[in-house]
């Protein structure tokens, strides 16, 4: 995929470009008028990627208020590893905890919390739902197989009208280790088998 454009903005914007041209990335660090830079920006089309770095700008309309990644400068590299051009898109299906806050970075949120929790079966409750017992569990529910098929196929479709690198589809349940996890996993491995994408599975919270 051909580059796309970062702009950078925030208290530590500057401190944190080399990192992120070293990666490959072609970076442009917004001044204090980042609100106007901003609006001219997407008055001429340009498709980007806005990065705010540091603490919150109190600007209305500015890189904080309207930053697709909001980063500390210590993670500025981690966050340039994912950004850096990509040959082809990678699509992260992530497992999360509502208790632990929001994904900053979800491109969709999906709540599996209506589903019927394994958390309150006692043999499955200090399993994850890597676990083929938890897996069974949660995917014998008529509900989570027709989500997963809506979802599937909405996804399908929309994936390759993104104008992005990287995409997140997050899952979210209580406490991160079970619902999430076999959500995850398996819209993972289902879109794992569309051609042009690479798919990743992550389990933000199971460990907790």
């Amino acid at each position: 995929m051909a580059p796309r454009v970062v702009l950078v903005g925030g208290p530590d914007a500057r401190a944190a470009a080399p990192e992120l041209k070293a990666a490959g990335i072609e970076v442009t660090v917004l001044g204090p008028d980042a609100p106007e830079q901003l609006r001219a920006a997407d008055a001429q089309g340009v498709r980007y990627v806005l990065v705010h770095v540091g603490g919150d700008d109190q600007q209305p309309g500015g890189s904080y208020e309207r930053a697709h990644h909001r980063v500390a400068l210590e993670a500025v590299p981690s966050l340039a590893a994912r950004l850096r051009p990509r040959e082809r898109p990678l699509v992260t299906c992530l497992a999360f905890a509502y208790q632990n806050g929001l994904p900053d970075d979800a491109t969709w949120l999906v709540d599996v919390r209506f589903l019927d929790n394994p958390y309150w079966v006692p043999e499955l409750r200090h399993l994850t739902g890597t676990h083929p017992r938890v897996a069974g569990f949660v995917l014998g529910q008529p509900a989570a197989r027709e989500l997963l098929d809506r979802l599937e196929s909405s996804l399908r479709w929309v994936l390759p009208l993104y104008q992005r690198d990287h995409l997140t589809v997050a899952f979210g349940c209580t406490g991160g280790r079970h619902r999430s996890v076999v959500l995850a996993a398996e819209m993972a491995r289902r879109l794992g088998e569309v051609d042009g994408l690479d798919v990743e599975f992550v389990a933000r919270d199971a460990a907790g």
